[in-house]
């Protein structure tokens, strides 16, 4: 007799939730929009901003010479090098630099490391709970599950930051690890050096992982004040090792270049060395003309100010369109607003607004769960002015008509 199929396959899989714009589908299935003018997805945060022409051409030039070889999973030393320069520079980090062969890791993009991190270093048996805030990026969890681990939620509610102090000692010893999202998906918060260093204080006392996804980092408001990010946190507390640190970036947000999938882990030296071997195994090395494109793009600085500038510009008229009909808190940094839906109800605004403009957004309760302390999520919607500038402003446009009349 042949077995059960319900028997078999990874148990994680029955509890999946559905992604959130699996979810989208459902909700806005059978409306037609009103509208005749061109739909416009603000629903999710695929960066529309051109691709830089040198990063297309590095990657051109390095295919006809790349094809026939493997890529080591520890990538090209150049890469790792270009990556510790832009760190040192990026981050200011003087007393604790980072060692290129031994704290850096490419990665395709952040999406996948930050996934395989926790296959790779928690032990379900020992620290099942994996901590991540709430509202959240979905893979946090998914990666959680299929580890065999238990998500614990971290409401962030109107502060944006995850409050520490209501975790007890207990469920601290329970964590294998914890994610954090800074700049924040979907409320743009910047963590401070003061959570930072609360987090230290408890890691040391119980031995978790913390992983900082900062796929986000590049896109601040102000030119004169870079986001912080762990690594330049850990070199404030004089952690100088990254015990217990490990940092995600990403090109896709930071140079508009989704497709290449190229990012790195960078931190604790043990930890990246831990990670490596599970990657080696995994088989999840960046093709080298991906490196080569990358290594141009972590060098150049112009094509990242000026992306920021075409961001800071569609802000601006987001808040002349928006901030008066549904006040909300400016993001320090990233490319969303997390709006309080007119009328309170999240699904039914997306639904209603979709209808009547051919504007889709997300609504917030997709991006979090319910908690006793209830869900940080519903009642909101995330923009994502990923769009060029005319077509944010046309769609910002037709939002504000139509929340004058919902009202």
């Amino acid at each position: 007799m042949g077995s059960d199929r319900s028997d078999q396959g990874n148990p994680g899989l029955a509890r999946l939730h559905a992604y959130p714009f699996q979810r989208l589908r459902r909700l806005l299935e059978g409306v037609t929009p009103a509208s005749t003018a061109t739909p416009v997805p603000l629903s999710i945060g695929e960066p529309k901003h051109p691709v830089p022409g040198f990063i297309a051409e590095a990657f051109r030039a390095g295919v006809d010479s790349s094809l026939g070889r493997y890529p080591a999973t520890i990538g090209m030393p150049e890469l790792r090098a270009g990556i510790a320069d832009w760190l040192r520079w990026r981050f200011r980090l003087v007393n604790a630099p980072i060692d290129a062969d031994r704290q850096i890791l490419p990665a395709a993009g952040t999406r996948e490391a930050l996934f395989a991190v926790t296959q790779a270093l928690i032990d379900p048996a020992r620290r099942p709970a994996v901590f991540m805030p709430n509202p959240f990026y979905q893979i946090y969890e998914g990666a959680a599950l299929l580890a065999g681990g238990q998500p614990r939620m971290l409401n962030t509610g109107q502060s944006g930051l995850p409050d520490l102090d209501r975790i007890e000692e207990l469920e601290w010893a329970r964590c294998g690890l914890i994610y954090l999202c800074s700049p924040g998906n979907p409320t743009g918060r910047v963590l401070p050096q003061s959570f930072w260093n609360q987090l230290f204080a408890i890691r040391d006392r119980h031995g978790f992982v913390i992983a900082a996804d900062e796929c986000y980092s590049e896109l601040y408001r102000d030119e004169d004040a870079p986001t912080l990010g762990l690594l330049e946190a850990c070199e404030a507390a004089g952690r100088d090792d990254f015990s217990g640190c490990l940092a995600f970036h990403s090109l896709s947000k930071r140079s508009n270049v989704p497709g290449l999938r190229s990012g790195f882990i960078a931190g604790d030296a043990g930890l990246i060395e831990a990670f490596s071997a599970y990657r080696t195994y995994q088989g999840c090395a960046l093709p080298f003309h991906a490196q080569q494109a990358s290594l141009a793009a972590w060098g150049d600085e112009t094509h990242v100010r000026e992306n920021r500038a075409a961001y800071r510009r569609k802000f601006t008229m987001a808040r002349e369109y928006l901030a008066d009909l549904a006040p909300y808190d400016e993001p320090e940094a990233g490319f969303y607003i997390w709006l309080p839906a007119p009328g309170g109800d999240d699904e039914a605004f997306t639904r209603a607004l979709y209808a009547a403009t051919g504007i889709t957004v997300l609504p917030g309760r997709y991006l979090s769960r319910p908690t006793p302390e209830g869900d940080p999520g519903a009642g909101y919607v995330r923009l994502a002015l990923v769009a060029e500038q005319t077509i944010c402003e046309d769609a910002l446009e037709r939002m504000r008509r139509f929340i004058q009349q919902w009202q």
